[in-house]
């Protein structure tokens, strides 16, 4: 009998560990389509994200906030580019585009990047998500404030107008105010990133390079061709107003007013450091205090830029309470301050309502605003996702062929093990008891 139940015993815990290695097996070809499509996604998600950063440091001051382009420079949010072979998008960064400003960003060519690096800008090219790239770009304060037009002073135009060819410079400086402000500043002054071209040392040149560089750019440089952008005589007329600038009246092109953007992200940084750092002087809502001006007020929105408010932050004003801040912030933070303040505007009052502070005691028992609170906002995150081709697993997927393929073999072996065992028990000899 002991023998009998013991090889019962042993015959049960077989078929357990069977039914249990069957079982596991199972559930692992039925989740291996799921775990591929989750772990490409994943994959594609970091990719993606690592490529926003790399675009927003690289990329952004020439292609735009969101690869919609810049002057000549083409937008690369362009859906043709997505039927563009993977081997030219890469040639194109790796090596760049002769007589163009497009540089070569390879590593063996004298770039930046690497392989891998170059292999994501591609992946975001034909990948990405244009709007959460240029999230990304605000909130890491690289967004380019360029290419933005302006508005050519009309007295100063007319007198433009009574010069020798006038008519021919007052085109040219319109084309300068709506293609070339944001790049060469205001008269043509110069910027950060490209020269002056009201000098006399440019004014030297021939007629023929200038309308060369003009024409075809200059290599090396953000300088690109104009030749699909503007026709044969506007480009004559930029040289004519290139080798004349010194007679053209200053204020004639002012430099343009240039929105810093914001995003959710940004704001709520804003928020808090306006808390942190400006609400004790100009009041928990900008209302202004004895300290300081109110800036929650129609009139200082409505007459300040973004650029004054942000020079304003970043030098602080001498004579005043008002310090510098730029050796404390970064120029992102003082942006994030600037959109914050900005988003006052379409409700700001007329006139300014300056909070007092009342007699002693803490500052939540006199005052009655309500301070931003100092806490991260969690209001909404940005989540980004890839869905590789063909990625998506449905119920109906699940129950295809493999499952009943499965569930037949594991029934079959389930009912041959019992028979099995039923048979070599019901075969033991009687004097095995």
């Amino acid at each position: 009998m002991n023998t009998k139940h013991s090889f019962l015993t042993e015959s049960l815990i077989g078929l357990g560990s069977l039914l249990l290695i069957v079982s596991a097996l199972g559930y692992y070809i039925l989740n291996e389509p799921i775990r591929i499509v989750q772990a490409q996604d994943e994959v594609l998600a970091l990719q993606l994200d690592e490529a926003m950063t790399l675009y927003a440091e690289n990329c952004a001051v020439c292609h735009g906030l969101s690869g919609e382009g810049m002057g000549a420079t083409p937008p690369l949010n362009n859906p043709a580019l997505l039927t563009m072979p993977y081997e030219d998008l890469y040639k194109t960064i790796a090596r760049g585009r002769y007589q163009t400003a497009m540089p070569a960003w390879a590593i063996e060519d004298g770039g930046a990047l690497s392989d891998y690096q170059i292999d994501e800008l591609v992946l975001l090219i034909l990948r990405g998500d244009w709007g959460t790239t240029g999230d990304r770009v605000v909130n890491l304060g690289l967004a380019p404030l360029i290419p933005f037009t302006t508005e050519v002073d009309p007295a100063l135009l007319a007198e433009v107008g009574n010069l020798s060819d006038g008519a021919t410079l007052q085109t040219a400086v319109t084309l300068f105010a709506a293609n070339c402000v944001s790049c060469h500043g205001a008269d043509g002054l110069g910027t950060g990133i490209a020269p002056a071209l009201n000098d006399a040392a440019v004014r030297e040149k021939t007629v023929e390079e200038i309308t060369r560089v003009i024409t075809f750019g200059n290599t090396g440089t953000l300088m690109a061709g104009w030749s699909n952008i503007l026709a044969p005589e506007d480009i004559t007329a930029l040289v004519s107003l290139v080798q004349r600038w010194d007679e053209i009246p200053l204020g004639t092109i002012p430099a343009p007013d240039v929105p810093i953007p914001v995003t959710e992200e940004s704001l709520a940084l804003g928020t808090q450091l306006y808390a942190a750092n400006c609400s004790r002087c100009h009041g928990p809502e900008g209302q202004g205090t004895p300290r300081a001006p109110s800036l929650n007020v129609k009139s200082f929105l409505t007459d300040t830029s973004d650029q004054a408010i942000q020079q304003i932050i970043t030098l602080g004003v001498p004579g005043t309470a008002m310090p510098t801040w730029g050796d404390r912030m970064t120029d992102s933070d003082i942006q994030a301050i600037v959109g914050f303040i900005r988003q006052w505007e379409p409700t700001a009052p007329e006139v300014a309502t300056i909070t007092r502070p009342g007699g002693g005691g803490p500052p939540w028992k006199n005052n009655n605003a309500t301070t931003p609170s100092l806490l991260p906002s969690t209001k909404s995150t940005t989540t980004i996702s890839g869905n590789s081709k063909g990625g998506q697993v449905t119920l109906r997927t699940l129950l295809d062929w493999r499952l009943f393929v499965l569930l037949g073999i594991l029934l079959s072996l389930a009912f041959t093990l019992i028979y099995s065992g039923w048979d070599a028990l019901r075969h033991v000899p009687r004097n095995a008891k």
